[in-house]
């Protein structure tokens, strides 16, 4: 009678393990699943960030145009005025005007450096991620109840 007892214990176990092994799945399938949207969710906030700023520099680029046209129109003027040839005058105003269209692209890039662009959040929550099914797939092993503690993800913010 012991080893009829020692077998159904066995399966009743082995029945136990694999609902908690198929539990454990099936809430990494939705912690996966609710990070692939929030990675969905922040890649659409970086793209309309990106648009944003390359509007924002269409705009200034056409508006300081004939803005900065007649300030180097003013600027041969006054050389002239002081005593420099027409040609001198305005090669200097032609390189004052490199100087400043260098500085302004070098701005431009520089706000959109991908550090700025990189999924931070998705990112982090990944690591949380792969954390907790690190310590899900211990506690299995060591033949402990699977738990999934709470690390505020994906699924808290959906």
């Amino acid at each position: 009678m012991s080893i009829q007892n020692d077998i159904r214990t066995s399966q009743n176990d082995l029945r136990t393990i694999s609902t908690l092994l198929g539990d454990a799945l099936s809430q990494f399938a939705k912690l996966f699943q609710n990070e692939v949207d929030l990675a969905k969710a922040e890649f659409g906030e970086k793209v309309q960030k990106v648009g944003g700023a390359m509007g924002f520099i269409a705009a200034g680029t056409i508006l300081v145009i004939p803005a900065l046209v007649m300030a180097l129109f003013a600027f041969s003027a006054a050389l002239i005025s002081a005593g420099w040839s027409q040609p001198l005058s305005y090669l200097t105003s032609a390189i004052v005007a490199a100087v400043l269209a260098g500085i302004f692209f070098a701005i431009g890039i520089n706000r959109l450096d991908t550090r700025n662009l990189a999924p931070r959040e998705t990112m982090r929550q990944l690591e949380k991620d792969k954390d907790t099914v690190k310590e899900m797939v211990r506690w299995q092993s060591a033949g402990g109840c699977v738990q999934i503690p709470d690390h505020g993800g994906a699924a808290d913010r959906a």
